[in-house]
């Protein structure tokens, strides 16, 4: 476990390195709209070093490190959206989400989609992880879900499929033009890893709105940006293109690392 960590410091300061002012928070990548500027250019150079350094030093099925129960401290911090306002929403909050579905679609062999209820009626885990915070602060918490990875199987991913999109309720940014609705993505190897986990469940509770409910992904090796909340669907694609900006997330598009590794 010792070896694990001091790879997992050694990418992290990597990681601060290369990206610079990604802990002074949101507003601080105006210079990254320019995408033939050398400062947009020096930060995908560093994410692409991350990610293959990342995936280079540790497995595709290294576990995050799990902690014990009495290291609960405090419960999960909420940030980011608490309570979506989307008309969807909205009705699936009020039904106390009896009505909700999680769809998986795009390069699969077939269209799948579950209740609620269905979910918690599959194999659950649980884990007790760290979710580490781009602001700079950290938090132990206990998750359960189901495994993403038999999902994915039951929906037959193709074999030219190279990314998840996940696709969620969050209307994270409000403007003339309408919602702009929260977004992220990874590649197969995080949505197949053990750890991933669709999460309805946090500290033996039913998941609080404030944190994600109804369902919260959870990619332990990842950064909490990359822990989407309010997921209702996901998507299987070759391209990450035609999403938002074409980075592969909402914070991505404003040059936030796509990876997200830690």
């Amino acid at each position: 476990m010792s070896g694990l960590i001091t790879r997992r410091n050694f990418l992290r300061s990597s990681a601060v390195a290369g990206s610079g002012l990604i802990l002074a928070g949101c507003n601080q990548f105006d210079f990254l709209a320019d995408k033939a500027g050398p400062g947009r250019q020096i930060m995908e150079r560093a994410n692409v070093l991350t990610y293959k350094v990342q995936r280079a030093l540790i497995g595709d099925q290294t576990l995050a490190r799990e902690y014990a129960a009495s290291e609960i401290r405090q419960g999960q911090r909420p940030n980011g959206s608490v309570d979506p306002t989307t008309p969807e929403y909205t009705f699936l909050k009020m039904q106390n989400f009896a009505s909700y579905r999680l769809t998986i679609k795009g390069m699969v062999e077939r269209e799948v989609s579950f209740s609620l209820d269905q979910l918690r009626n599959m194999p659950a885990r649980s884990q007790i992880t760290r979710h580490d915070c781009v602001e700079g602060w950290s938090c132990i918490a206990k998750w359960t879900g189901t495994q993403l990875g038999p999902l994915l199987d039951m929906a037959g991913v193709k074999p030219t499929a190279r990314y998840a999109v996940y696709h969620c309720f969050d209307n994270i940014q409000r403007t003339l033009s309408g919602d702009i609705l929260y977004y992220t993505s990874s590649d197969l190897i995080d949505a197949y890893h053990p750890q991933t986990i669709l999460s309805y469940g946090l500290n033996d509770q039913v998941l609080p709105v404030a944190n994600g409910a109804p369902v919260r992904l959870r990619i332990e090796r990842a950064l909490g940006y990359k822990q989407p909340k309010y997921l209702h669907t996901i998507e299987l694609v070759d391209d990450l293109s035609t999403f938002g900006k074409g980075r592969g997330g909402y914070w991505e598009d404003t040059g936030y690392d796509w990876y997200g590794g830690i």
